[in-house]
């Protein structure tokens, strides 16, 4: 199921994150930690790998559309957000 959001929604609940999270999502996941910072904006495609997000050009950052929210959905429980 694809989700659509902001970038700036995408970056903010980033910037929410509590320190080491970025880490504990990729072990969680199996990932690199590269890789999740690419999921919320990073661009480090050497080190970490594409996460199925594309981002239109637009207000508030422009939109993204998120093919798997594994990644999105792990950091909401970290915060104790409501998926919406």
């Amino acid at each position: 199921m694809t989700r659509t959001i902001t970038f700036n929604e995408l970056r903010s609940i980033k910037d929410r994150l509590p320190d080491g999270t970025i880490h504990r999502i990729a072990e969680d996941l199996g990932v690199t930690v590269e890789t999740v910072r690419n999921y919320f904006g990073g661009e480090n495609y050497k080190d970490g790998k594409s996460c199925g997000l594309h981002i239109e050009p637009g207000p508030d950052g422009g939109i993204v559309m998120i093919d798997d929210t594994a990644i999105l959905d792990r950091a909401l429980d970290i915060l104790g957000m409501q998926k919406v």
